[in-house]
């Protein structure tokens, strides 16, 4: 193994107060812009945009192809009638939903044995819809350090199980498939690592049966180690 590479939400850590879907948040958000910047926003104009945002959530209508914030907001934003500032509109949208991470106790003692052995170490992550990268990554600072590579799928155009991002990771380390191996909590972790061709590890933290076709399954970073 030459490569091992983790999603990062509910593998490596956690929003401790997120609800099960981002689009509980929407109406809040958009609220909160126009409390802060917009107030001559309507009712009906954050409606559209919720719908909008509603239209590219991988939840509500599936989709491997991943679009930047940019795209998103300015498709969500487009039929607003008041001037806006875009880059304004995202920072305080995602401000309002006051997340609060928590990194699981078993990742860096894992992270620090992983890089111990000479392994690199790469990141594969989806990132909620309309969340620039920039924002993603400060919520797990701790994390980045380790990272040999961070891969998301804004920055590669593809969210998992699409291989994209898998084999961008390849590609940078020069690594066959066979030498990465994948470690993630949600089925398309695992399936990601199936089109890619490489080994995989379920991590379940929850108590679910889950048999996705993995590899290995683990409940927490400790039995990592011994699998390598």
């Amino acid at each position: 193994m030459k490569v091992i590479v983790f999603d990062i939400g509910g593998t490596l850590m956690e929003y401790r107060n997120m609800p099960h879907v981002w689009i509980d948040y929407y109406q809040t958000a958009f609220e909160r812009v126009r409390e802060q910047l917009l107030p001559s926003l309507s009712d009906d104009e954050i409606a559209a945009a919720i719908e909008v945002l509603r239209s590219y959530n991988p939840k509500v209508k599936y989709r491997e192809v991943d679009y930047t914030p940019e795209v998103i907001f300015g498709d969500a934003c487009a039929s607003w009638s008041c001037p806006y500032d875009l880059q304004q509109v995202i920072a305080t949208f995602y401000s309002a939903m006051e997340l609060v991470p928590y990194t699981f106790p078993d990742s860096l003692p894992a992270l620090e044995a992983l890089r111990a052995r000479g392994l690199k170490i790469a990141a594969l992550t989806d990132v909620a819809t309309g969340m620039p990268d920039e924002l993603h990554k400060s919520y797990f600072p701790d994390l980045m350090p380790y990272f040999d590579l961070y891969v998301s799928s804004v920055s590669c155009g593809w969210r998992k199980p699409n291989p994209k991002g898998l084999q961008d990771i390849a590609d940078h380390f020069g690594a066959s498939p066979e030498k990465l191996l994948m470690i993630g909590d949600e089925e398309k972790d695992v399936v990601v690592a199936q089109r890619f061709g490489c080994p995989s590890v379920h991590i379940e933290r929850k108590g679910r049966e889950a048999a996705w076709g993995q590899t290995y399954t683990i409940t927490t970073l400790e039995e990592l180690l011994p699998l390598l």
